[in-house]
């Protein structure tokens, strides 16, 4: 898969090595270092506390380590006043689906049942402190490839269906946000209290699932009702 540059992602530009932990870490720093002042995240054209809409998303609800972690550096930039994620509402965001408006029960049942038969292996990734982008604070993730290679089949699904994914595998930047900017903000104040976090060793979380959900917002929170839960190959053991 060829990543490719797009001005309406972050960062616009791919990282020179998308399976490189250093190299992604590297770049989403440089990325987020050019950013001056960081924007509401709530305040997204098209999205109500009424908008529901589907996804295909990673979640992890079960991973300790990667919430015990994400917590502490919620702490440590308390003083910025952002809106954390909570625990159980940690996430990847794959792709969007569509409107609920627009997509039948049935199609949503045909997608997962042609999406299931074509699903890679299931993967280990790295969430690597610590980032952010205009509107939220975030960790990079890594590698990319298998990721990419998720959305690849969730997309060719979809496509197969009429249901294809809102933006290609190839602009693809995964990320795994912690908390959301709620008003405009000066970036190097926001880069000031991320920095020392930077030295915290990642942590890695297992990727065995992927969900169909149904998105909503609640206030300044998304939640979810999960629609389908997907089961990626089991890898072998030799």
């Amino acid at each position: 898969m060829q990543l490719l540059a797009d001005p309406g992602v972050f960062p616009c530009e791919p990282p020179s090595d998308p399976n490189d932990a250093s190299a992604i870490a590297t770049h989403d720093w440089a990325a987020f270092s050019q950013v001056e002042e960081m924007t509401n995240h709530w305040d997204r054209p098209g999205w109500t506390d009424d908008t529901r809409a589907y996804y295909w998303m990673l979640t992890f609800p079960s991973a300790t380590p990667l919430i015990d972690h994400a917590r502490r550096c919620q702490d440590a930039l308390r003083h910025l006043n952002l809106d954390d994620i909570d625990d159980d509402g940690l996430h990847l965001t794959l792709g969007r689906i569509g409107n609920v408006q627009e997509v039948s029960e049935e199609q949503l049942d045909i997608l997962a049942g042609i999406a299931s038969a074509s699903l890679p292996a299931e993967f280990a990734l790295n969430a690597i402190p610590l980032t952010a982008s205009r509107g939220a604070v975030r960790y990079s993730v890594a590698p990319w490839t298998p990721v990419l290679q998720l959305h690849e089949a969730l997309a060719a699904a979809g496509a197969s269906v009429g249901l294809p994914m809102k933006q290609p595998t190839s602009i693809l930047r995964p990320h795994l946000g912690i908390a959301y900017c709620n008003r405009p903000l000066p970036a190097p104040t926001v880069r000031d209290a991320i920095r020392p976090l930077r030295d915290l060793p990642a942590t890695q979380v297992s990727v065995r699932q992927v969900h169909l959900v149904e998105l909503r917002r609640e206030e300044r929170r998304y939640r979810w009702e999960i629609v389908h839960t997907l089961e990626l190959r089991r890898r072998s053991v030799r």
